[in-house]
């Protein structure tokens, strides 16, 4: 097995995390959206993740090939929500259970530790006690539970939601973080 390593996204990955998005769009209820996106609509996604500040994308891979990824993106489209960000973190169906959420995870608050971010937060459809797990080991408290708030597969989903400060320690940066 080759060494898993992290590094800030590149366009060049957009098909890659397209189709690791879609893996979970297509065969569970952790994101809602209902049919699977195009690389092209995946484009402001993008954008709104690698376009500086405290909006980050880092991607996990072996080899050259994207294994996960993680990021933050605007919680909230007013002013002022702009200190809150939302972590999103996904796998490759055949990365996981393999700590590399864990390291993506260190990168991403490492990177984010001098930024002006007050709460981070992340909504995880249930049940996912993965994700929950992983979310609590780097300092997510629980908020609240939404109940039956999103219909996919013919059923209604809970969303789990947590939040941390910046101030919680994640950590020693671990990986390596090569540039773009």
């Amino acid at each position: 097995m080759s060494e898993t390593l992290i590094r800030v996204a590149n366009k060049a990955d957009l098909p890659r995390l397209t189709e690791i998005y879609n893996y979970y769009v297509v065969n569970t209820p952790i994101t809602f959206d209902l049919e699977p996106v195009s690389i092209e609509q995946r484009e402001p996604w993008f954008r709104e993740h690698t376009e500086g500040g405290r909006n980050r994308l880092f991607v996990a891979h072996d080899d050259g090939v994207v294994i996960g990824y993680a990021g933050t993106g605007r919680f909230r489209a007013k002013a002022a929500y702009d200190t809150s960000v939302e972590a999103t973190i996904y796998c490759a169906p055949e990365a996981t259970g393999r700590g590399i959420g864990t390291m993506l995870y260190r990168v991403l608050f490492e990177a984010l530790r001098l930024e002006d971010i007050n709460r981070f937060v992340a909504g995880i459809a249930l049940p996912n006690d993965a994700s929950v797990a992983l979310h609590r080991r780097f300092g997510f408290t629980p908020v609240g539970t939404f109940s039956e708030i999103g219909r996919k597969f013919g059923r209604y989903w809970d969303v789990f939601q947590m939040e941390r400060p910046r101030a919680v320690a994640a950590g020693p940066f671990l990986s390596r973080v090569g540039k773009v």
